[in-house]
């Protein structure tokens, strides 16, 4: 029996070099080789990854080109595919959190001392209302910066981290 595309996709994102697969391809279409290079893993790999992501339908295929008598498919990430991945099992969101913690920590280790960051951690008790314009606006700075993205080392731009989850907690 086949499991729902999105718990499908919540372990597909659960994978650290998906998650940067997906971070890279938000900002430019690349091949399997182009990517390789870029996150300094072997085509192989990277190849395989690149098919879970296109088979959970996280990327796009969008050009075909002839490379050395081959057909090197370039990909794309569409942020707005991930939204509708939700599930209702804790541990696939226990998995893709932790990989997620694991990625932040990867990213910290590049993190500019002494450049402007922003950094909030919490687990309070807010109303429905500020937690619905939270959720928004946590939103709104996803479409910022994935909108803005560009390839890697493009003149004028610099690398930055973003990782944002929120979610309502249970009582206790």
């Amino acid at each position: 029996m086949s499991e729902s595309p999105a718990l499908d996709g919540l372990r597909v994102l659960a994978h650290p070099i998906r998650l940067r697969v997906l971070s890279l391809l938000t900002g430019v279409a690349m091949s399997a080789a182009e990517v390789a290079r870029e996150l300094g893993e072997t085509q192989a790999n990277v190849s395989y990854h690149l098919r879970r992501l296109h088979e959970a339908g996280l990327l796009d295929i969008v050009e075909e080109v002839r490379i050395r008598g081959g057909l090197a498919k370039r990909y794309r990430h569409d942020p707005e595919s991930g939204s509708w991945f939700t599930s209702t099992n804790p541990h696939e969101e226990q998995l893709l959190l932790a990989t997620m913690a694991e990625e932040l920590k990867r990213r910290g280790e590049f993190r500019v001392p002494g450049q402007r960051g922003s950094t909030t951690d919490t687990e309070i008790w807010v109303d429905r209302e500020t937690w619905e314009k939270a959720l928004e606006q946590a939103r709104e700075l996803g479409e910022l910066l994935h909108s803005a993205a560009k390839p890697p080392r493009t003149r004028g731009t610099i690398p930055v981290s973003a990782t944002v989850s929120m979610f309502e907690m249970r009582r206790r």
